[in-house]
């Protein structure tokens, strides 16, 4: 289904690709006159009211490393929103973005079994001579609502970023990070700079880095180090593994799905370890067989849901976790999660997307 931006776009009567209105960041002399506009000097009726923070609930933990944020929607308490936010700074340039409708299950096809997508699974790894081993790093297409609070807060925009991470067994290895949205090829994005939006060009590089050998070792057998070690294909001993990642994932669904969504920014399962993975899945508590999805970069997939509770702890009160997965060979294609309960402060409605985060190979 198209977003409201897209039908916005099409309504339009100005071509966005070309042309003095077509869709490009701001130049520097536009900036300067949008900020002068903007600014307390100019005349206005009213006095400016400044936004609050910027808050960014989406983002799942990643382990030892990174300013990815907990992903805790609810924003039942004040002291919870406050642990998320970031600050807002300078003049925003960016339009406002509507969020990305939710994956709708297609009603023609039929929801599968977990237990029916592991046997499919386990199936396609035995029949591989030479199945592909896990490696470290991994390929992510991911898009995270990023909002103001405050009576004048702008309404939220979606960041949408493709992240490559790659690990030696030496230790070297490489990160990229590129503003880009498959859905809209060409066009500019939105990208959340330190708390502040902006406009930039599709492929624009944010972060680009390589590291040498020693920067990140472990022992493979332990994970004693700056890694963690191998992760194993047996269900059960995985589902002790994931608790490394995140407490309470070895006996809750919610914290489970947490370090899940942590341990594919760390790894690139093989298909022993994706059979593994969906078998620890089926026998999770609360995930239920949602029916098939066409994910945001168009592959077909089974989805399955949890509903976060205030039973889970809180963290995902009012919110629906989806788990995108292959169902030939059980690898994992994406997690959605949207909400399920109006947040008025956060000018966020119920059915938004707060997350969703694309694997590829």
């Amino acid at each position: 289904m198209t977003d409201e931006l897209e039908l916005l776009r099409q309504t339009d009567p100005v071509r966005s690709d070309e042309g003095p209105w077509r869709d490009r960041p701001l130049t520097a002399r536009a900036e300067h006159r949008l900020a002068a506009l903007t600014s307390a000097d100019a005349p206005s009726s009213t006095p400016a009211h400044t936004p609050e923070r910027a808050a960014r609930l989406p983002r799942a933990p990643r382990p030892r490393r990174t300013r990815r944020l907990l992903i805790g929607a609810t924003a039942a308490s004040a002291a919870a929103v406050a642990a998320l936010t970031l600050t807002f700074s300078g003049v925003s340039t960016a339009p406002a973005a509507a969020s990305p409708t939710a994956l709708v299950v297609q009603p023609d096809a039929p929801a599968l079994p977990l237990d029916e997508v592991a046997r499919r699974a386990e199936a396609y790894a035995r029949a591989l001579h030479d199945a592909p081993k896990p490696h470290r790093g991994s390929h992510l297409q991911s898009w995270y609502l990023s909002m103001e609070t405050g009576p004048d807060a702008q309404p939220p925009v979606t960041i949408p970023e493709e992240r490559i991470t790659r690990w030696n067994p030496d230790g070297s290895g490489s990160e990229l990070v590129v503003a880009t949205d498959p859905r809209h090829p060409g066009r500019p994005v939105i990208n959340d700079a330190d708390g502040t939006w902006r406009t930039v060009n599709d492929g624009k590089v944010l972060h680009r880095k390589t590291y040498p050998p020693g920067t990140r070792v472990d022992d493979p057998a332990t994970g004693d180090g700056t890694l963690p070690a191998r992760p194993p294909a047996d269900p059960d001993e995985l589902r002790s593994y994931l608790s490394t990642f995140y407490s309470g994932a070895g006996t809750e669904t919610q914290p489970l799905l947490m370090a899940l969504s942590s341990f594919l920014q760390e790894w690139t399962p093989g298909p022993r370890e994706s059979a593994a993975l969906v078998r620890m899945l089926s026998r999770a508590k609360d995930l239920r067989p949602a029916g098939q999805v066409i994910d945001r970069l168009g592959r077909r997939g089974q989805a399955y849901a949890y509903r976060g509770t205030d039973a889970s702890g809180g963290s995902m009160d009012g919110t629906l976790q989806l788990v995108i997965l292959d169902a030939e060979t059980g690898r994992i294609l994406g997690m959605e999660t949207t909400l399920t309960k109006d947040l008025p402060d956060f000018k966020i409605k119920s059915g938004d997307v707060l997350s969703y985060e694309a694997w590829m190979p």
